[in-house]
């Protein structure tokens, strides 16, 4: 929530090709400084208007001992200027999502309803243009209230005796799916809903037999462009009451609804274990592409790609990369026996060629304690955002190339300053980091050292992985420019304009900035003098 309890801590960016500073296609437009009334928020959302400008939703927080008070609305238009701010007083709901439709802002919410004792998704809709917001339930389910009824975190799951549910957006924002697990007197039961954004119920399935073996924890959903095909992945629990130390408690399942019902495929073989996989609709293809394990323990130990028929859900072919030498000693030089572990995905794109593009993220939570004043002790949690993975597979599935690129952050406050943004041009894949270090430093084996800084702003870097997996960077904004930190890791990403929108706030200041990146020609790229 504060930036200043971020932790931030970014180092060592490593590969084994020539990496040298370069002057990248990248450019930047920095918005103007607003003055903003709280000091302390978190950012929910990031929209396009549908006229070139942006809508931000915030959650804000006031008081002795802060606490949630409401959201805060802010439109800017497409010259990055502030035009309009709304604060929208409302306490409770759990918040799921914001899109703008038809001039419309909608915000998807869960909400507690005592009196009918259900939980009820209610969509609060208002013009962009006149806040006036009015309310629209969408679906009720009987339940006793809980603590945490939105599964927040995909990759940490804890699920609720009574009830959990989580809510999966498509890219484009057309529709969505909810996934309900609660409990009744008849028993334990699993809901799937599919809407589209005009608030439309276009499927129902009870999903509830399959839950009698297996808890299942969604991580990614991609729906056909007639929405009548839904694929959801994720991991499946197993429910036995007890586990050998060697004994794996799930494994990956892909989830297709229709309106002929559900199916379910899994990708685990002999020695070999589906992990973080990823759907990807490609033509008339379906692809899953992801890592593996070849123990049942949370080691990765390479690339998995997976072409399933997209109606049978059967494997038409498999094929596993391992992590090549290269690859590793990008991550840990010449070390040995160091392992690969925490991977989750953090996008995934294709090229014209249809080439597979992807990068994932290690992430972790660890937990300890510190000092709470007046002689007590408190736990707190430090998340944990470190390598870069990326990867590219040709549409059949072969590997061309895998690079690490390694950093370590860690935060107890806001992730939205930690982390990266990606975005793949023609055969580039560029990231975006923020890190307080002036200049990266050369060691032994052409690695890449980022020194955390002693200042309070951050740089702005961009890193470029061209088609043959080779590194170049660039500084493409200064700290003595961006005087406010960005959320980079929260981008607004308009593909046709090739541009990435971020927020960048501290305490009471905060504006916006666009990073501009430009189709590649092979001449672009060149040697700084």
């Amino acid at each position: 929530m504060k930036f200043k309890n971020c932790v931030f801590v970014l180092f060592i960016f490593g590969c084994l090709f020539k990496i040298k500073a370069q002057q990248l296609p990248v450019s930047y437009q920095l918005g103007e400084q607003y003055h903003d009334r709280y000091k302390y928020s978190n950012l929910l959302a990031i929209s396009e208007d549908g006229h070139g400008g942006t809508i931000l939703v915030r959650s804000y927080y006031t008081g002795m001992v802060l606490k949630p008070k409401g959201y805060f609305i802010e439109h800017y238009n497409k010259d990055l200027e502030l035009i309009a701010e709304y604060n929208y007083k409302l306490k409770g709901p759990d918040f799921v999502n914001a899109f703008v439709k038809n001039g419309q802002l909608h915000m998807l919410l869960l909400e507690y309803n005592t009196k009918k004792e259900s939980y009820d998704y209610v969509v609060h809709r208002s013009s962009i243009t006149n806040y006036d917001f009015t309310q629209q339930t969408i679906l009720c389910i009987p339940s006793k209230e809980v603590v945490t009824p939105l599964d927040h975190n995909y990759y940490d799951r804890k699920f609720s005796s009574l009830f959990t549910s989580s809510v999966f957006f498509n890219e484009a924002k057309t529709a969505f799916v909810i996934s309900s697990q609660f409990r009744t007197e008849e028993g334990d039961k699993h809901f799937m809903y599919l809407f589209d954004t005009a608030l439309n119920k276009l499927m129902e399935h009870d999903f509830s037999q399959e839950i009698e073996e297996k808890i299942y924890g969604f991580e990614h959903m991609v729906i056909s462009p007639d929405q009548k095909q839904v694929y959801l992945i994720g991991k499946a629990f197993f429910r036995k009451k007890r586990f050998q130390t060697t004994d794996r408690r799930f494994q990956y399942e892909l989830v297709q609804m229709s309106k002929n019902g559900l199916k379910t495929q899994h990708f685990d073989d002999v020695g070999k274990f589906s992990e973080s996989l990823k759907p990807l609709l490609l033509g008339d293809k379906l692809l899953c592409v992801g890592f593996y394990a070849d123990r049942k323990d949370n080691r990765y130990n390479g690339l998995a790609y997976f072409d399933i028929d997209p109606l049978k859900l059967t494997v038409n072919s498999k094929k596993y990369h391992p992590f090549s030498q290269q690859f590793m000693e990008d991550k840990y030089g010449r070390s040995e026996k160091l392992e690969v572990k925490n991977l989750i995905f953090k996008n995934l794109s294709v090229n014209s060629e249809n080439d597979i593009l992807y990068n994932a993220e290690e992430y972790f939570v660890t937990s300890g304690m510190q000092d709470g004043g007046a002689g007590t002790r408190i736990k707190i949690d430090r998340y944990h955002y470190n390598d870069i993975v990326s990867a590219k597979l040709t549409a059949n599935g072969e590997m061309v190339w895998a690079r690490n690129i390694n950093k370590a952050e860690v935060t107890q406050g806001d992730g939205a300053y930690a982390s990266y943004s990606s975005y793949a041009e023609g055969d580039n894949t560029y990231f975006v980091i923020s890190t307080a270090a002036e200049n990266p430093q050369l060691l032994t084996g052409e690695r890449l050292i980022f020194k955390q800084g002693l200042g309070r702003n951050r740089n702005v870097f961009a890193i470029c992985l061209d088609k043959k997996g080779q590194i170049s960077y660039d500084k493409i904004i200064d700290d003595k420019e961006a005087r406010l930190p960005l959320m980079v890791s929260m981008p607004l990403i308009n593909k046709s304009e090739g541009k990435l929108l971020f927020y960048a706030k501290r305490g009471s200041r905060k504006q916006l900035v666009k990073v501009i990146i430009e189709p590649v020609v092979p001449s672009a790229v060149g040697s700084r003098k």
